[in-house]
C-alpha cells in the first residue's frame, strides 16, 4: 500500500467505533445447580450506565439482565416493573438474593462486589440461592436466542 493510503486506512480505522463493554453480552449460568439465569446479560460497568441501570425501560424481558459493576446497593425508584436481584461477591459467589422487588423500592449487600438485575422470577425458576457460583460467559449477541 503507498504511504498516503496507510495513512488514510490508519486515521479511519482510528476513527471507527472501538467496541465497549456495553456492547458485550453475557450468559450467566448458576453452575451449582445447572441452570441459566440470563442468555443476554448487559454489563453497566461505568458510572452513566450504572446510574442508567434499567431506567427507562418498559419490561426486562425472559433471559435478560444487567450486571452492574462494582455495585452493593440497587432502587428501583422510577421504575415500571418488579426485577429480581443478585448479589456477588468477587468470585462470582451468591451472597444475597430477592426476588421479584417492586418499583420504589431499596436493596443492599455491603458484602457484594457486583449486582445483577434479573426478569422477575428468574430467581424462583432457577432455585437460585446464596452460596451458589455463577458462570458469566461472553456471547456474540448476533447469536443469542431464548
Amino acid at each position: 500500500m503507498n504511504t498516503p493510503g496507510l495513512i488514510l486506512s490508519r486515521i479511519f480505522d482510528g476513527l471507527r467505533r472501538r467496541p465497549t463493554s456495553a456492547d458485550i453480552r453475557l450468559q450467566i449460568s448458576n453452575v451449582t445447580r445447572k441452570t441459566v439465569l440470563a442468555t443476554r446479560a448487559e454489563i453497566a460497568d461505568s458510572s452513566g450506565s450504572r446510574r442508567r441501570g434499567l431506567l427507562g425501560r418498559k419490561l426486562l424481558g425472559r433471559g435478560e439482565g444487567l450486571w452492574i459493576l462494582p455495585c452493593e446497593s440497587v432502587h428501583t425508584f422510577g421504575m415500571q416493573f418488579p426485577i429480581d436481584l443478585v448479589y456477588l461477591d468477587r468470585k462470582h459467589c451468591v451472597r444475597k438474593v430477592r426476588s421479584e422487588v417492586p418499583p420504589w423500592r431499596v436493596s443492599a449487600c455491603f458484602s457484594a462486589d457486583s449486582v445483577l438485575e434479573l426478569a422477575a422470577g428468574t430467581v424462583r425458576e432457577t432455585q437460585t440461592q446464596p452460596g451458589d457460583t455463577l458462570e458469566l460467559v461472553p456471547v456474540d449477541p448476533e447469536q443469542t436466542t431464548i
